[in-house]
């Protein structure tokens, strides 16, 4: 296959999700300890947990947006102990966001992005909402493509293909790398890209009507391969 481009997911491709969420909600915790005991009495880490999660349900149009979800669900847990305030719901916002964005990228995720950069361009294709200026990746990527701005998320056709558009590479010639066999596999092969599932726990494929193209233990190998069948098409 002729690749030109990568697309790469993010959460659980560059580095772990959930210790990250679970760091974000106890810093939160923190915030509200400190700043608003009211709230944070009324709700603990397991009750904002499921706050936001009715939030999610209540809100499909807000499926797309882990950042609106999660800003409407403090506003309910303040508006619920008696508190409007708009610049505390912000800073209490700003408290999760900052340690959602304190990732811990696996090991052999840093080294590869920059083997990966230095042969082809890379653009990011993520549900989530993680920033890679603060995360201090965002030099690596030659665009960033977030389902929160694009307006639909993975697996949507639309959101690969605008990935490719950013990078002004044909579809056929971009290959997207991901942990999950529905968003990424599924997704990018019905937006006809090319597929890479990084299989980090060795799981067996079980979803028929699609296989990925490469099945990849980590970052590292993803660069191997890259090295071996992908001619470099950056710029000197």
């Amino acid at each position: 296959m002729r690749i030109l481009a990568l697309s790469l997911d993010l959460d659980d491709t560059l580095w772990p999700i959930a210790p990250a969420i679970a760091r974000a909600e106890r810093a939160l915790d923190a915030f509200l300890r400190a700043h608003c005991p009211a709230v944070a009495e009324a709700f603990p880490v397991p009750a904002m947990r499921a706050l936001r999660d009715r939030v999610a349900v209540e809100h499909p149009e807000l499926a797309h947006d882990f950042s609106a979800q999660r800003r409407l669900s403090l506003a309910r847990a303040f508006a619920a102990c008696g508190h409007d305030d708009a610049a505390l719901v912000d800073a209490a916002y700003e408290a999760y966001f900052a340690a959602r964005n304190a990732v811990e990228p696996y090991p052999d995720a840093l080294p590869a992005l920059a083997r990966l950069a230095a042969r082809l361009p890379l653009v990011s294709v993520s549900n989530g909402n993680a920033d890679l200026e603060r995360i201090g990746l965002a030099h690596h990527f030659r665009a960033r493509v977030s389902a929160r701005e694009h307006g639909v998320g993975k697996p949507a056709p639309s959101i690969f293909r605008a990935a490719c558009a950013a990078l002004e590479v044909p579809p056929q010639c971009v290959l997207h790398v991901g942990d999950d066999p529905l968003l990424d596999v599924a997704g990018a092969r019905a937006a006809g890209l090319r597929s890479a599932w990084l299989n980090r726990d060795g799981r067996g494929w079980d979803h028929d009507g699609v296989v990925p193209d490469l099945t990849l233990p980590d970052l590292a190998a993803l660069a191997d391969w890259c090295e071996r069948h992908v001619e470099g098409t950056m710029a000197a």
